[in-house]
C-alpha cells in the first residue's frame, strides 16, 4: 500500500532556524579562515585532511546540540510517515544516479572530466580513508541537511515553493564548488553535478516532511561513493 502523502510542514522554530542560517557563514568562511590562520602562524600544524574533520566535527556538534529537539521532532515526522520513508530514499537514490549520468555525459562533452571537489576528496581518502568515511558519510549529511534543507529550504517554503528550490540548490552547489571557482572560472560548470542532488535532498525532504530522510538519502550518496573510492583506491 502506498504510503499517504503528509503535507510539507517544518518544525524548527525561529530560533532553531537561526542558528542553522546563522551557522552556514561560520561553516563555510569563517571557521575555515581561522584554522588556516592558526596553520599560517604555525600556532597548530594542520593537514588539509585534520582541517576538514575539525569543520564538520565542530558543525555537526553544534548544529546536533543547538537543534536536538528539532533533530527529535523529525524523527518522530520520520516515524510517522511509515516504513515507506526508506522506498522514498531508494527511489530518489535511484532518480539521482541516472541524473549523474546525464550530467557526466554533457561535462564530457564540454570537456570538463575531473571535478575538482571530487578529486580533493578522493586525495583526502588516500591519507585517511577511515576519517574522511566518517566525516562524508555521518558528519557532513547531519551538518550540511540542517543548514541547507532545514535552514534556507524550510524558510522559504512557508512563502514560495519555488524559491525554497533555487535557493537551497543553489547554495549547495555553490558551497561545494566556490572555493575552486575563484581561481579558475571554469569550475562553475561543475555546478551541474551537484544540482540534482539538492533538488533531490530538497524534495524528499518536502515529501516526508522530516529532514532525517533527506540526511539518510546524502548518507546513502556519499557512502556509496566512498565505497567507490575505497575500491577503486585498491586498484591503484
Amino acid at each position: 500500500m502506498e504510503t499517504e502523502r503528509i503535507p510539507f510542514t517544518s518544525s524548527m522554530s525561529r530560533w532553531e532556524r537561526a542558528v542553522a542560517l546563522g551557522y552556514i557563514p561560520v561553516h563555510i568562511y569563517l571557521l575555515p579562515r581561522l584554522l588556516v590562520s592558526f596553520y599560517e602562524d604555525r600556532r597548530i600544524p594542520l593537514s588539509a585532511l585534520t582541517a576538514n574533520a575539525v569543520c564538520y566535527v565542530v558543525a555537526a556538534l553544534v548544529l546536533f546540540v543547538c537543534l536536538r529537539r528539532f533533530f527529535r521532532r523529525e524523527f518522530d515526522a520520520l516515524c510517522d510517515y511509515g516504513p515507506g520513508a526508506l522506498l522514498e530514499v531508494a527511489k530518489h537514490y535511484g532518480a539521482l544516479l541516472l541524473c549523474n549520468m546525464a550530467v557526466s555525459v554533457a561535462l564530457v562533452l564540454l570537456g570538463k572530466v575531473e571535478n575538482p571537489n571530487n578529486a580533493a576528496i578522493f586525495s583526502l581518502a588516500g591519507e585517511d580513508l577511515g576519517m574522511t568515511t566518517a566525516v562524508a558519510v555521518f558528519l557532513a549529511p547531519i551538518a550540511e541537511e540542517a543548514m541547507f534543507r532545514g535552514g534556507v529550504f524550510g524558510l522559504l517554503r512557508r512563502h514560495s515553493r519555488i524559491a525554497a528550490y533555487a535557493a537551497s540548490m543553489l547554495l549547495f552547489s555553490v558551497y561545494h564548488i566556490w572555493g575552486y571557482a575563484v581561481s579558475d572560472p571554469t569550475a562553475w560548470l561543475y555546478l551541474l553535478q551537484y544540482l540534482p542532488a539538492s533538488f533531490l535532498l530538497a524534495r524528499i525532504y518536502e515529501k516526508t516532511s522530516s529532514l532525517w530522510a533527506s540526511v539518510f538519502l546524502h548518507m546513502t550518496v556519499n557512502g556509496v561513493s566512498m565505497m567507490a573510492i575505497s575500491a577503486l583506491s585498491k586498484l591503484l
